[in-house]
């Protein structure tokens, strides 16, 4: 009888959802980023280039561990 209970335990556990094995989704940490200029390649480039090297080099993957949100004031700093 403690055969059959056991083994009917492990398969219950197998089987449910949210299982021991089930791998936990991670965390995605948001980073803002607000410039005053256009968002031209250029700016891009000079602006978020580096940083996002920055980043990688140090493990963080846009889209897996993080993500930039932008935002632009065009030129016009009081936005």
């Amino acid at each position: 009888m403690k055969r059959r209970s056991l083994l009917g335990i492990a398969a219950a556990a197998l089987a449910a959802p949210g299982s021991l094995f089930a791998q936990q989704p991670g965390r995605i940490y948001r980073i803002g980023f607000l410039g005053t200029a256009l968002p031209t390649p250029d700016n891009l480039r000079i602006s978020l280039g580096p940083f996002r090297q920055g980043l990688r080099e140090r493990g963080w993957i846009e889209g897996q561990n993080i993500v930039i949100e932008e935002r632009w004031a065009e030129g016009k700093p009081e936005r």
